[in-house]
């Protein structure tokens, strides 16, 4: 008989401490790379950029500009993305997972979600952006965005419900992020198209109190939106004062956790089954060796033959696929991490 048993397990990336990452190398694109349905690309903590582009401060650019295209149900994880470029990374149809991935200097966006469908669910664990003059994550598109464990510096918005986008509710969770510096707002939502966004545990520094941790306005398409207010209101912004931390030592931080569920089964034999066998008659029990034998070299067979499949199977280099992944036939490669680009100048803000 089996049984399924529910297990809830805890699960949360940690508070930033504001430590950078250190390039491991460049990697320059003359195009944006697509980061195809299902494939996990991991650059190994390399500094990736376009070789034939560089910021223009707030110029309005799309995702010709951007260094990787990620599709639906594709992975990029552990990469710095360089300064010469205009559109970071772009998630066009949302339903994207994006793991331990640095900005290092901010262009126009550093990470834009678009289209999906209301259920669609777009992750952004770990990882930090820095000097972005507007915003860090533009999210056009439908469904939820999920940050946890995000560092972001110097930075305008850290999340912007699109406001010029249509009416189209948004959801957002932002959780264990260290923000230094913010110039706007951490989260801006939008009012009427019925945007909810839930914060926890947030940190930040900062001298200027200039700042909002949750605004919401009040969207259109017709022109910039109108800035309504800010503040804990449910179903808006959801978050007590309890979940901000300002100007407190991001050492004594301990992540919020979320729950999830997990299913398992457990089976066990059928004492039924055992009894039945031990009331056999004396002639059955008699007979049953010889069929006992050949049963048990039937059984050593077949698990020679199952063994022998199972060693195929672990020899299989599982490196293979990661190998091609982080290769690019149209890549050029620097030997070493280059100096600090120059931060775009002249970059206007937008909502």
């Amino acid at each position: 008989a089996s049984a399924a048993v529910l297990i809830a397990a805890a699960s949360a990336a940690s508070v930033p401490d504001g430590t950078w990452p250190t390039s491991t190398g460049t990697v320059q694109y003359s195009e944006a790379y697509t980061v195809a349905a299902g494939e996990v690309f991991d650059g190994e903590m390399q500094t990736f950029e376009r070789s034939d582009i560089t910021c223009n401060g707030q110029e309005e650019s799309g995702s010709s500009t951007a260094v990787f295209l990620v599709e639906a149900g594709a992975t990029l994880k552990n990469v710095i993305i360089g300064a010469n470029q205009m559109e970071g990374v772009h998630c066009d149809d949302s339903d994207c997972t994006i793991e331990n991935v640095w900005w290092d200097d901010v262009c126009e966006d550093a990470l834009s979600i678009k289209g999906g469908s209301a259920s669609s669910v777009s992750t952004v664990t770990g990882g930090g952006a820095r000097s972005a003059d507007d915003k860090v994550v533009q999210h056009n598109g439908y469904g939820t965005v999920k940050i946890d464990g995000f560092y972001a510096e110097d930075f305008g918005k850290l999340y912007r419900s699109c406001g010029t986008c249509g009416d189209k509710q948004r959801f957002v969770s932002v959780s264990n992020v260290y923000a230094v510096n913010p110039g706007k707002s951490i989260v801006t939502v939008n009012q009427n198209y019925g945007d909810e966004a839930t914060l926890s545990n947030i940190w930040i520094k900062s001298d200027d109190d200039g700042y909002a941790v949750c605004a919401w306005s009040e969207g259109n398409a017709d022109g910039e939106p109108t800035e309504l207010g800010d503040g804990p209101s449910d179903p808006l912004c959801q978050y007590s004062e309890s979940d901000i931390h300002v100007n407190e030592d991001v050492s004594t931080a301990t992540s919020s956790s979320s729950t999830t569920t997990t299913t398992t089964t457990e089976t066990t034999e059928a004492p039924s089954a055992t009894t039945a066998a031990s009331e056999s008659s004396a002639e059955e029990t008699t007979e049953a060796p010889a069929d006992t034998t050949e049963a048990s070299e039937s059984s050593e067979e077949e698990s020679a033959e199952a063994a022998t499949s199972n060693s195929t199977t672990a020899e299989t280099p599982a490196v293979t696929e990661a190998t091609t992944i982080t290769e690019a036939p149209t890549v050029t490669e620097a030997a070493a991490t280059p100096s600090p680009s120059s931060k775009c100048d002249a970059r206007r803000k937008r909502n």
